[in-house]
């Protein structure tokens, strides 16, 4: 691969992602709401049309927060968790399946040593690495869909880590969606106990991966 061709791959691979954000932006039919006003009329199939209309979001970059919360809103906090889980766990591997056939190449082709090094170690943690993203706080979501499909990891270590990693706030948004109006309910109460556990967790994590991944440039 040309040095232009792996350029021009990347730029395109950006430009994808930055269209899906603005068509999001930029459409007021697109919210959790409308979503969730559409998905109701499918009965019995709700689930299914809510999982496929949902990881189509994730790919373009719509924030989960919001999605799980109408999944709790729609089907309550015992059906919408698992509805929650696969719809994030399929939009991600989406994501992850487009950068990884459209741009991984041209980073292999562009990278240097010390980016070579930093790959080569993302890769060889494959599971932890993205399983420390998806605890991590403040960590975007739907970035580290595309960063991990242009890193070596393999495909279905990212799809576990994502549905391990994403599952306790896919549960927390999801509770507080069906429990919304009703904040002293124990469903909130937990939901918000599991989002302060995992921010404190996240940020243990994280810490020890910077310092991981500081040693992984230098050597």
């Amino acid at each position: 691969m040309q040095r232009r061709a792996a350029i021009l791959r990347l730029v395109t691979l950006a430009a994808f992602v930055g269209a899906a954000v603005a068509l999001i932006a930029l459409s007021g039919s697109l919210s959790a709401d409308k979503v969730r006003d559409r998905v109701d009329g499918f009965g019995a199939a709700g689930p299914l049309v809510f999982i496929a209309v949902s990881s189509l979001l994730t790919v373009a970059c719509f924030p989960g927060p919001l999605l799980a919360g109408a999944s709790g809103l729609l089907f309550g906090t015992a059906l919408g968790t698992p509805v929650s889980i696969v719809s994030a766990t399929l939009g991600a591997t989406l994501a992850f399946c487009v950068a990884r056939f459209w741009a991984h190449d041209a980073v292999e082709h562009l990278q240097g040593p010390r980016l070579r090094a930093l790959r080569a170690w993302v890769g060889r943690r494959g599971f932890l690495s993205v399983l420390y993203a998806r605890i991590a706080p403040g960590v975007p979501y739907t970035l580290v869909n595309y960063a991990a499909g242009l890193s070596p990891v393999r495909l279905g270590a990212f799809a576990a880590a994502t549905a391990i990693g994403s599952a306790p706030r896919a549960f927390a948004y999801t509770a507080l969606g069906g429990s919304f109006g009703d904040f002293g309910s124990p469903e909130t109460v937990i939901a918000i106990a599991v989002l302060v556990v995992m921010g404190l967790t996240g940020l243990v994590l994280a810490r020890r991966d910077l310092r991981a991944a500081g040693s992984a440039r230098s050597s």
